[in-house]
């Protein structure tokens, strides 16, 4: 999300000009208090050839209801969520509520389910988008279906969708040395808020890890059934510094947050937990971590941090801050030292992508691994995430505007956007954590010719 100027400009200068390009767009535009919230595997196509479906191909077959692209790797997805307890900090929103809590979900291959005989149900259950509390809040005035994605309040029925992943399906027989990927939201949005690419990686031979940065995510579910909602909006109308400091506690938090997963996904004991054969299947040597949005920013700047990550991916997020530190840089370490394994920048076209421009190019100019960056035509900020497939659904059915739809998403078509971000993630991933290259990574592709490189892949 970014901040846009609405009226007199007074909402830009609120957030101290570029300070929504973290996603702050409609947190801070959130400035009228808000009503309470209210209460398996697809056949095996090439990732670089796939033409995902989503609400685009639903409307094409007469159904207009909002789906999720179906994956098209050679397995089954299943699912388990998690939640944990960082017993060594306080949580950095609310220290008054004690130790730290993170919730996570875990994508993985599973094994193909057996037909079942009509009328029967039994085997694990598919997992739903949200749950039903989550997606209540996420459609509510104080939700980031709405502050972030312009949905009126309670005009979608984020419930209804569901995943393609079966909930603790055991995983697939003879899975070993499965590579990991963990994966970040954009500032305001919750950790399901990329299910469609998460899927798609889980499909291909991944165990993804999502994780939910608790009060910036739009709402938690935690362990006991709290609904932890995000500390976010109450920064309408805030001052700059007050702007400034809250985004750099939210980077911070995050960056906690990985590393705290990666501890964890590291204990013997947990992993002993997860559905049979997974805890012993994950290869804790080969694991990377994409983000979009104050995501991808955190994917490079846990990777800056934490040398267990070996290969990220920035989708569309910023890195730097609305004022200068200390030293007189708005940049973050990141951006300013860069990174010495590989790395993908993935940006969009709009208005808003100028807002990564200075601290992409130090970044790339002080990268010292493999790195590369790629912008597709037509996109906006939201491309990269579930929202270009379920959105123009919505759209169609009077949830949100045209104009905002394309606001949101751009004009690029919803299926070639999943198709494109699904086949570089996964050509970059399968690259850097399998070894295998299928040489999508060179230079310009025919098949996606939404994609320009901007320059030349550099080692």
């Amino acid at each position: 999300m970014r901040v846009q100027e609405r009226g007199d400009g007074r909402l830009r200068r609120r957030a101290v000009a570029a300070a929504g390009a973290l996603a702050l767009t409609g947190v801070l535009s959130a400035l009228v208090p808000a009503p309470e919230a209210r209460a398996a595997g697809a056949p095996a196509t090439p990732a670089a050839t796939a033409t995902a479906t989503g609400a685009d191909a639903a409307t094409a077959a007469g159904d207009t209801r909002p789906a999720l692209p179906a994956p098209t790797g050679p397995y089954a997805v299943g699912t388990v969520t998690r939640h944990l307890v960082d017993h060594a900090r306080k949580d950095p929103w609310k220290p008054e509520r004690g130790d730290r809590q993170v919730v996570i979900s875990l994508f993985y291959p599973a094994g193909h389910e057996p037909e079942r005989p009509a009328g029967r149900e039994t085997g694990p259950r598919t997992a739903p988008h949200m749950d039903a509390a989550s997606a209540a809040h996420f459609g509510s005035a104080r939700g980031a279906g709405t502050f972030n994605y312009h949905v009126r309040p309670d005009a979608a029925g984020w419930a209804a969708t569901r995943t393609h992943a079966r909930v603790a399906a055991p995983v697939a027989q003879g899975s070993r040395a499965l590579p990991v990927v963990l994966y970040s939201a954009g500032l305001g949005d919750p950790r399901t808020w990329n299910t469609g690419l998460v899927e798609e990686l889980a499909s291909r031979g991944y165990v993804v890890v999502t994780v939910d940065h608790t009060h910036d995510s739009s709402e938690v579910r935690l362990a006991d059934g709290e609904l932890a909602e995000s500390a976010l909006p109450a920064l309408a109308g805030a001052s700059g510094p007050e702007v400034d400091a809250a985004l750099r506690k939210a980077m911070k938090a995050r960056v906690d947050d990985t590393r705290f997963v990666l501890d964890t996904l590291g204990s013997a004991q947990w992993r002993r937990g997860l559905p049979r054969g997974l805890g012993d299947a994950v290869d804790l040597r080969r694991v990377g971590m994409a983000g979009q949005s104050a995501g991808g920013f955190t994917a490079a700047q846990a990777l800056h941090d934490d040398r267990r990550l070996k290969a990220g991916i920035n989708m569309d997020g910023q890195m730097d801050f609305p004022l200068p530190d200390s030293t007189g840089s708005r940049l973050s370490s990141v951006a300013r030292e860069g990174v010495d394994r590989p790395f993908l920048l993935m940006g969009s076209d709009g208005p808003g992508a100028a807002d990564n421009r200075a601290s992409w190019a130090s970044f790339r100019q002080h990268a010292r691994g493999w790195q590369a960056e790629l912008t597709m035509a037509g996109a906006e900020h939201g491309t990269y995430t579930d929202a270009v497939s379920l959105l123009p659904a919505f759209a169609r059915r009077g949830a949100l505007s045209e104009e905002d739809l394309r606001q949101d998403v751009g004009t690029v078509r919803p299926e070639r956007a999943v198709a494109a971000t699904h086949a570089y993630v996964v050509a970059f991933f399968d690259r850097f954590l399998k070894q295998q290259d299928g040489r999508l990574l060179d230079g310009p592709s025919p098949r996606f010719p939404e994609m320009a490189f901007q320059g030349k892949p550099a080692s």
